[in-house]
């Protein structure tokens, strides 16, 4: 019997290339010369399609893919997924949330300290030799026992906070409903911002936070403030974000997420004050096999005629 056909709109590692072969015909859209073509000659015998949260699916891929049923995002986020147009052509969505939970919280602290602490500036000056010549380095900034606040407490934002609570930080937090936790909760982001040393940006993107933690919050924040974002480039009014940066008001950030990535606004790599990742705040082999495999599932799934493990909405 012929396998069902799958188009990878992303590359995948090929431990789940190799996977997903055993089940799927694979039609690798990032592979083609010319999408469009390559979409008109292979949609129609297209039943699923494997996508990644910064790639999505529109509108136009899913009505040149009219038998697919199926939209299996590879990550949480699915902003970049047409989810009104998959809903009205009756495709089933789906993710990957909790398996990179703790992963993204762990780059969030590792952002914060390599910020706060300089550490990317302290490699430099002893690889270059400066230490010798220059003698100790300038001091930093402690994070222990600093206020902290989150933007979005969801499962991401809450792992934050228990790494948070390892350091003693007195811990704040602003989302669309209060949670049954023991931090100050504030309505939103320009609420939250005066009350921290530490801001971190940990909310879903989507149309529903795009621009969230705007101008008014960044305003808002003392002067001062280290400023970490690992949820998505279009949480933050990035304009405003480098003006703070410029004018000291935001003293150093670690940004693992930017608008227009991965060409970046090319003004972040001016800022000796700034740790940048490349978006890799899930970015282990251990998570990523999870991804993969939970990927998988809600594919093998939907063709097997169960409940989809993990669907959006």
């Amino acid at each position: 019997m012929d396998k069902p056909g799958l188009l990878v709109v992303g590359v995948l590692p090929d431990w789940d290339l190799e996977a997903l072969a055993q089940r799927f015909t694979l039609h690798l859209l990032y592979e083609a010369p010319d999408r469009a073509s390559f979409l008109a000659q292979h949609g129609p015998s297209i039943r699923a399609i494997a996508t990644k949260g910064e790639l999505g699916a529109d509108t136009a891929m899913m009505d040149t893919c009219p038998q697919a049923k199926i939209i299996a995002c590879y990550g949480v986020g699915v902003d970049a997924i047409d989810l009104a147009a998959a809903r009205a052509r009756g495709v089933a969505v789906t993710n990957t949330p909790g398996v990179l939970t703790e992963e993204v919280a762990d780059m969030a602290f590792a952002l914060l300290l390599a910020t706060a602490r300089a550490i990317p500036e302290g490699d430099a000056y002893v690889r270059t030799g400066t230490w010798p010549q220059q003698g100790p380095m300038r001091l930093t900034t402690r994070v222990w026992g600093k206020r902290l606040g989150i933007v979005g407490l969801g499962r991401i934002g809450q792992a934050i906070a228990r790494r948070a609570e390892g350091f003693g930080m007195a811990i704040a937090y602003s989302g669309r409903t209060r949670k049954d936790v023991p931090f100050t909760f504030h309505p939103s982001p320009a609420a939250l911002a005066p009350h921290v040393d530490i801001l971190v940006v940990s909310a879903a993107g989507g149309a529903a936070t795009m621009g969230l933690v705007d101008r008014a919050a960044i305003e808002a924040l003392p002067h001062g403030t280290i400023f970490v974002n690992v949820s998505r480039g279009t949480v933050v009014d990035e304009a405003a974000l480098i003006a703070a940066l410029q004018s000291g008001r935001i003293a150093a950030a670690g940004l693992d997420v930017f608008l227009n990535e991965p060409a970046i606004d090319p003004v972040f790599a001016t800022f000796p004050n700034v740790v940048l990742s490349p978006h890799q705040a899930s970015g282990t082999v251990e998570t990523r096999k999870d991804m993969g495999a939970l990927m998988r599932a809600n594919l093998e799934a939907h063709f097997d005629g169960r409940p989809l493990p993990t669907p959006v909405g």
